[in-house]
């Protein structure tokens, strides 16, 4: 397995310097709101992924006033053999620690954002992402289903960085082309009067489009893999998610009456979700619901789906397009007008879906992301629960420790850890918790937190493993 054992945060969000140490298992992070604990894990986000949920401009992340903020940390590897619990910690074989390698990403307010990897030369930052696979879980996971199509290529994207190599790079060089082709766009919508600069723009923007046609397919086949891969154990997840305790369906009359009646959901009270069998694992058609889910990929280049050679048809669909696109100074068709399509027995989620039940369908996306890394990378991705507790009730917050609880390693955060609804769970599987209080960085186990209320802490950045 691999683990974060330091994280390093300079001048990120409200964050000057903090260095944390952590150990395999589940490290809660404690804190009122406001003091900086989701930008912790945020930070592990930008630096398995390259970008952040929070926001798509990487400016923000950057602490007011500074002009660069960096992120490090210490990836160690841990080999146990003989069958022990790499969870727990549990000796019943030899354990070797592998070496540890210390990733950088440094994020500008002017130019390139940039990485390094054990104290090397720089690099693109897009040569980092990717390396250490992580998946969280946040309040705004329901915007994946109920927001516009940008939130899910966004989705896509992250999946794509962890699950493909090249997929970063593809997806930079076609940002760049983009770029490019729309700059030409609006130099041809300015140029009427001039036959020479707007030939010379028509040139150009025809080699353009050629490229970024051809980029376009690429990415457009890129994200079809993604949902390929993680669609079937979507729709076995919200099966076994969207079952209680016994095998009941849960808000499956719900939905029935809305589909009946031709009433869109309006996202009303919070059903919650149930996630019965939520291990990330093993969950089966046995628990498939009559209302099933299913994911569909939506590219704007349709034509990859059905053509093996689809360069040309496209190539006439931007020439049909050409006086819409100067006027506009726009690409109008493009990966970046991509969508990803949930449905609900055939109709549309995003109008028809409760509120319970979009959670349910998020839910059950992000664990068929963990299910593909896993299988894809033959190990468990760092798993992150970002306030999560405070959206479910207190049995699903129960089932949701459960499958944190088989994990190698989990970031919580909460404001007080009786947020956590049974204590006992994690200690009935065994598995190491520490808790973080972000107002003084004091470090202690979940024992004492329940005993002495965080006394015998130990101060989180004077440890003495070093970061490069």
């Amino acid at each position: 397995m691999i683990y974060i054992s330091r994280l390093a945060l300079d001048y990120f969000r409200s964050w000057r310097h903090i260095v944390l140490d952590f150990e395999p298992g589940i490290t809660l992070l404690q804190g009122a709101n406001g003091l900086g604990k989701t930008n912790i894990v945020e930070a592990l986000e930008v630096l398995s992924t390259g970008s952040s949920h929070r926001t798509s401009n990487m400016l923000p992340l950057v602490r007011r006033g500074e002009n660069k903020a960096t992120v490090r940390a210490n990836v160690r590897e841990m080999d146990v053999r003989g069958g022990s619990d790499m969870v727990s910690g549990k000796d019943a074989g030899s354990e070797t620690n592998g070496d540890v390698v210390t990733y950088e990403v440094s994020i500008a307010t002017k130019g390139a954002n940039r990485g390094r990897i054990d104290n090397g030369p720089s690099l693109y930052m897009r040569d980092i992402v990717g390396r250490v696979p992580l998946v969280s879980f946040t309040p705004d996971d329901q915007r994946l289903v109920s927001a516009d199509p940008s939130e899910r290529r966004a989705f896509l994207d992250q999946a794509g960085t962890m699950l493909i190599p090249g997929y970063a790079d593809c997806l930079h060089d076609f940002m760049q082309i983009a770029r490019q082709r729309v700059a030409l766009l609006k130099q041809l919508g300015e140029r009427d009067g001039d036959l020479d600069l707007r030939q010379a723009s028509l040139s150009g923007l025809e080699v353009w489009t050629g490229q970024f046609i051809d980029k376009g397919v690429e990415l457009t086949r890129y994200r079809q893999t993604i949902v390929d891969e993680i669609s079937p154990d979507f729709s076995d997840l919200y099966g076994a998610l969207s079952t209680d305790g016994r095998g009941q369906e849960q808000d499956g009359d719900d939905f029935e009456e809305r589909r009946v009646s031709g009433v869109r959901s309006s996202g009303g009270a919070d059903e919650g979700i149930s996630t019965s069998h939520a291990e990330g694992a093993g969950l089966g058609r046995e628990h498939q619901p009559e209302h099933s889910a299913e994911l569909r990929y939506v590219p704007s280049f349709e034509e990859v789906l059905s053509s093996e050679l689809p360069q040309p048809e496209i190539s006439r669909h931007f020439q049909r397009l050409y006086p819409g696109e100067v006027a506009r100074g726009r690409n109008l068709i493009g990966p970046h007008r991509d969508d990803m399509e949930f449905s609900l027995e055939g109709y549309p989620a995003r109008e028809y879906a409760s509120n319970g039940e979009t959670w349910t369908l998020a839910l059950a996306l992000k664990m068929s992301l963990y299910r593909a890394i896993s299988r894809r990378r033959g190990e468990k991705p760092i798993v992150v629960l970002d306030d999560v507790f405070a959206q479910l009730d207190e049995t699903r917050r129960g089932k949701i420790l459960d499958f944190a609880a088989q994990q190698d390693q989990v970031f919580v955060t909460v404001a007080a850890v009786s947020d956590i609804p049974d204590m006992g769970r994690l200690r009935r599987h065994a598995v190491p918790c520490k808790v973080i209080k972000v107002a003084d960085l004091q470090v202690f186990d979940t024992g004492d937190a329940d005993s002495r209320g965080g006394v015998d802490a130990v101060d989180a950045s004077n440890h003495d493993e070093g970061v490069a």
